[in-house]
């Protein structure tokens, strides 16, 4: 399992969407929030998602695909 650090932004068509929910049902991984920030119009979040390589692809692949920026804050964490 690896444990991957990240900031995602969502525009605010995704603010009421429950997009880390669906992360964990769909995808198979554990978030695991540092801190967030949202509000009417933006979104922001410091998390950390842990999963198999191949769950952890999909996943950002799913968040792309909906329109989530994602950055990747550093390389993975142990």
């Amino acid at each position: 399992m690896k444990t991957q650090r990240l900031e995602l932004v969502f525009p605010e068509k995704l603010i009421k969407k429950p997009i880390i929910y669906q992360l964990v049902k769909e995808y198979d991984v554990i978030p695991n929030i540092r801190r967030a920030s949202v509000d009417e119009t933006f979104g922001q979040i410091i998390m950390e998602l842990s999963g198999e390589e191949e769950a952890l692809q999909r996943a950002y692949g799913y968040l792309k695909e909906i329109g989530v920026e994602i950055e990747f804050l550093d390389s993975f964490v142990e």
